[in-house]
Formats: C-alpha cells, sequence, structure tokens
C-alpha cells in the first residue's frame, strides 16, 4: 500500500473513532457548562455491566481494544523506527484527547479502564504491524 492511500485510510479510521467515542447521538455543545462523569476506579464498572448481558459487557471491554489496535498498525506502518513505549504514548494521548472530550461534552464517561484497554489496544496493533513487518513505502 503506498503512503497516500495509508493517509487516507487513517483519517478515515480517525473520524469512525471520533464518531463512536465522542460525536454520538447524545453529543451537544450546550452541555459543556455542565458537570461531566467520570470513574477513576479501574473495572470498577464491568460487574454491573455483566447484569446487563454478555453482549455490552464484550462490546464495551473488547470495544476499548479493538478500537485502538488500527492506530498501533498505522503507527508502526508510518514510524517504523520509533520505540514502543513512544508509540504507545502517543496511543495515551490520543485516548486521553477522547476521553477529555466525552466528559466535557458529555457524550461519554472519562474512564480509566478506558486509558488501559486503549493503550493494551495500541500495544496489540504495533505487535500486529511487527508481524506483517509492515514498512513504510
Amino acid at each position: 500500500m503506498n503512503k497516500s492511500k495509508a493517509c487516507f485510510l487513517f483519517i478515515i479510521y480517525l473520524c469512525a473513532l471520533f464518531k463512536i467515542t465522542i460525536f454520538r447521538a447524545n453529543f451537544r455543545l450546550d452541555q459543556i457548562w455542565r458537570v461531566g462523569e467520570y470513574n477513576l476506579v479501574p473495572f470498577s464498572d464491568y460487574a454491573n455491566i455483566l447484569k446487563f448481558g454478555a453482549i455490552k459487557f464484550t462490546y464495551l471491554f473488547a470495544g476499548n481494544i479493538v478500537w485502538f489496535v488500527p492506530f498501533g498498525l498505522f503507527a508502526r506502518y508510518f514510524f517504523p523506527n520509533f520505540s514502543m513505549r513512544k508509540i504507545l504514548i502517543f496511543g495515551l494521548l490520543l485516548s486521553l484527547i477522547i476521553e477529555i472530550s466525552q466528559f466535557v461534552f458529555k457524550s461519554g464517561i472519562f474512564e480509566l479502564d478506558d486509558l488501559i484497554l486503549n493503550v493494551f489496544g495500541v500495544f496489540l496493533g504495533v505487535k500486529f504491524g511487527e508481524i506483517l513487518k509492515f514498512r513504510q513505502i
């Protein structure tokens, strides 16, 4: 794949990621002045989520991982010489931007476990990229 196609796919990926995480149906700019919700205790809500069924649990738990795997793949493709640590920091920053935006715009809950799972997804993406031997073209 050439670099311009990869850039286009990366932009599409980011748009989709922001749509499902920030710009949801309940996104409203007039909510910015209200206090958002947060949860700083990792994985504390997952036991309660299981009461609503395995599908919701799987969507929230696995979704937080799966949606960040492409970021790790793209990062390994575009920056093959970056260390794992540097890519994970960029993934953490992206995840932090999303979580803060969810808090500010009341389109989600700022959750520490989301940050952890998102970074794990970036890690898996980088590892998959290394297995596939992604190279910048």
